[in-house]
């Protein structure tokens, strides 16, 4: 029998894309899942990014791509990162990936040594620590709270430093949280690293568009974080496109260079077809996709009140993203017709069985009190889902 490495062996599947395997099994036994776990819009993709992928294919665009993108690509890019973030970046400090998830993985793989510390604070998109893992790197967990919309202070990134720690990794808007980082917030957070210079800050914005409060904020921004922030966003979320599968970062030149190298040795370039539909998807302006921000930001405020009228659930106020992260460790210990709920994964699939909807466990994001529920659906859908909820845990 063929012995797997131990690499594989140890890594965890991913538990959004797990629970949404699970949630399609039991549709195709006949029951009615509601999904709420997939991080992916409803929306379709907007036509005027397919009819420039329909454009694509008549031009015939069918080679190999540049390992790091086509050079018009990077330069949509670059002016969506000055248009959108105020950061300048040349050609050379931009790398196109298939997805921002490679855009990460590529990171990890040219920066992590075996023992190096990545901060991550809690609660990280599912992906984040076995990426380290992967690499030989150490996950460092910060554990933060609800009462402080799941940030990261200036005095627990402190606390969480060694001489081993080589980067941090965050997102804002958070995947799962919702919390978005303001600029003041993000300052304090780099006044704690200007003791540490050697430290690499990644910045996950890929939700960058779906913010709710406005301002969004860049670590890179600031000047004297520029050169070591590896800034990372993509067209899956704002645009609709998640099976498109482009990512992208800005980052300096010696990182950019040592992620197209590894890149090449992958996979190489990312799909042609898609990357001239995303030229014509950055050229434009963001108020393009506005209409499925503002609805979004609708279904936030239907989904939130519907969860407060359950007892048990605790909830705040996401300010960007699709998401809602209750802490439910209220029902910790309890039996729910005949199921013992320990903890959060016990809470996720009581709900998958009994309200028929799928959700995903907070402890896939380091944080055991909480499940992350999405608001990627229609309303009639989280109506119907949270009603199911509220009955399932109603006794």
């Amino acid at each position: 029998m063929t012995q797997l490495s131990d690499r594989v062996l140890n890594m965890a599947t991913s538990a959004t894309l797990a629970m949404a395997a699970k949630a399609r099994e039991l549709k195709a036994e006949g029951k009615d899942i509601i999904g709420l776990s997939l991080g992916e819009p409803d929306f379709n993709t907007p036509d005027f990014i397919k009819d420039a992928a329909i454009q694509a294919v008549n031009d015939n665009y069918n080679s190999y791509t540049p390992v790091d993108g086509y050079v018009e690509l990077k330069d949509a890019i670059i002016t969506k990162f000055k248009r959108d973030n105020n950061l300048n970046y040349e050609r050379s400090q931009i790398v196109v990936s298939t997805g921002a998830k490679q855009a990460l993985a590529n990171i990890a793989a040219v920066l992590l040594n075996k023992g190096d510390e990545v901060i991550l604070p809690c609660p990280y998109w599912v992906s984040y620590s076995d990426i380290v893992k992967l690499n030989e790197g150490v996950p460092v967990e910060v554990k933060t709270s609800i009462d402080n919309d799941f940030k990261l202070t200036p005095q627990q990134l402190e606390a969480a430093i060694t001489p081993k720690t080589k980067m941090i990794w965050y997102s804002s808007p958070c995947n799962p949280s919702g919390s978005v980082y303001s600029k003041d917030e993000l300052r304090g957070l780099a006044d704690v690293l200007q003791k540490h210079p050697d430290i690499v800050v990644v910045s996950d914005e890929i939700y960058e568009h779906i913010n709710f409060v406005g301002g969004h904020a860049s670590m890179a921004q600031f000047d004297d974080m520029y050169n070591r922030t590896v800034t990372v966003n993509g067209v899956s979320k704002a645009f609709a496109m998640t099976g498109w599968r482009i990512g992208y970062i800005g980052a300096p030149e010696t990182i950019a260079r040592a992620c197209n190298k590894m890149q090449g040795q992958i996979t190489s370039g990312a799909n042609c077809i898609a990357q001239r539909a995303v030229i014509t998807a950055l050229n434009e302006s963001p108020s393009r996709v506005q209409y499925m921000i503002d609805e979004f930001k609708v279904r936030r405020e239907l989904i939130l009140g519907l969860l407060n009228e359950i007892e048990g659930f605790k909830t705040n106020v996401p300010e960007g993203a699709f998401y809602v992260f209750p802490n439910i460790s209220y029902f910790f210990g309890k039996t729910l017709k005949g199921h013992k709920i320990e903890n959060a994964t016990d809470f996720s699939l009581y709900l998958l069985e009994h309200a028929n909807v799928a959700t995903v466990t907070g402890v896939a994001f380091g944080n055991p009190d909480c499940i992350r529920i999405s608001y990627a659906a229609s309303q009639e859908q989280i109506i119907e889902a949270i009603k199911r909820i509220k009955d399932a845990v109603g006794s």
